[in-house]
């Protein structure tokens, strides 16, 4: 389990435009302009093995439900090499969201330019966007990790969404996210 951490994109910086397949939905095109949240939307990239992403994903789940009636919406993005790493599949991808039961879009970029786009490094890797789509939070969803026995509580996540939300500054110290490294093509 290699402990990559997030590339912490500079703030401010607008949100590379996507469009990407949905393999729940028959591979349907989605776009970042038809999925972006009315108040802010949350861009994270996962992957369907990784126990980094396993250990957080019943938690985001959980965010999505009290977070997306408040006009934060989420999208999740699968860049990982399915070739050498069969277990990201999009088949695969379907099965994790059913397993997981969760409701936010689950896209596939096969290609990874969506992924190099965001300087995204590792999984889980979280991009939080204001509604003008300006990056407003990059980095941990909270300090807990596979094994350090810290509760998932995804508090510096949910310190992002109540500031934007309150039209507050977000907090100025942001820590990177640490996870298993994007699985790149060679």
């Amino acid at each position: 389990m290699a402990n990559t951490p997030s590339n912490m994109l500079v703030l401010g910086t607008k949100a590379p435009y996507f469009e990407l397949p949905d393999p729940s939905h028959s591979n349907e095109i989605q776009s970042l302009e038809n999925l972006k949240g009315e108040k802010g939307t949350l861009v994270i990239f996962i992957c369907n093995h990784c126990p980094f992403v396993k250990h957080v994903i019943d938690k985001l789940a959980e965010l999505y439900e009290d977070y997306k009636d408040k006009g934060i919406e989420f999208v999740a993005i699968n860049a990982n090499d399915v070739e050498n790493y069969p277990d990201d599949s999009p088949e695969k991808m379907i099965e994790f969201q059913m397993e997981h039961r969760f409701d936010f879009p689950y896209l596939y970029d096969e290609s990874q330019a969506v992924a190099k786009a965001y300087d995204a490094a590792c999984t889980p890797d979280f991009f939080f966007f204001d509604d003008k789509l300006d990056l407003v939070y990059r980095g941990q969803m909270d300090d807990s990790r596979p094994g350090n026995n810290k509760e998932v509580t995804g508090e510096d996540l949910i310190v992002a969404f109540e500031n934007l939300l309150a039209g507050e500054p977000q907090e100025e110290v942001q820590l990177p996210s640490i996870g298993c490294n994007i699985k790149w093509k060679k």
